[in-house]
């Protein structure tokens, strides 16, 4: 399944809150479609997908992708769920919204793709690459790349930067001092759903 392009309010209105994909906020409590004010107990398998959609739509990553995080994480140490969720937490595209630099996901992807973003003094447009700690991520000189992120530091997307992020904001450099823990990671939702929901595929 491709990356979705669709009305991002329709998804947080079904899925909840995902503060990576969208600052809006809908003023109807139901959910969206022509049976969406119906209550109905979901199944077992509907929850499952609930939270394997909400993690996929928030990190804007496609089925494909999210199949070979959930590979990755189970060869990895520790809990699947907990390393998949920091897998996806320290992607460049998802740490630039975690500074601040962008008001979303989708929109720090844009600032990558652009090639507005340094890592380690090399411009670098690669979403999926995996920041690690000791990693300095920079503005590249320039005065539109500096305008356009000096508009989000004004008006950040999330309230606070995590504990494993630090960032200068007079000299627009960010800095990954190591690995994101559980109780920093925005989203709600149970991983340990995502890891069975794969697990029983």
């Amino acid at each position: 399944m491709s990356r979705y392009r669709g009305p991002r309010l329709r998804i947080s209105r079904k899925l909840g809150d995902l503060p990576g994909l969208t600052r809006k906020k809908s003023k109807k409590i139901y959910p969206p479609g022509e049976h969406g004010q119906r209550s109905k107990k979901p199944s077992e398998y509907a929850l499952r997908l609930e939270e394997k959609q909400k993690l996929r739509l928030n990190y804007g990553v496609s089925e494909k992708q999210l199949i070979r995080y959930i590979k990755k994480a189970k060869q990895a140490q520790g809990p699947t769920g907990l390393v998949l969720l920091q897998m996806l937490e320290m992607r460049l595209d998802n740490t630039v919204f975690r500074l601040g630099l962008a008001p979303t996901i989708p929109a720090a992807r844009q600032l990558v793709n652009h090639g507005h973003i340094v890592i380690n003094q090399k411009t670098l447009n690669i979403c999926s690459y995996q920041c690690k700690p000791g990693d300095i991520l920079g503005i590249r000189t320039g005065k539109i790349s500096k305008r356009l992120v000096q508009k989000n530091i004004d008006n950040p997307g999330l309230t606070s930067v995590p504990n494993h992020l630090e960032i200068n904001h007079e000299k627009l450099l960010g800095k990954i001092n190591g690995i994101i823990e559980r109780e920093w990671i925005a989203i709600e939702l149970n991983e340990l759903l995502v890891v069975e929901y794969y697990s029983r595929k």
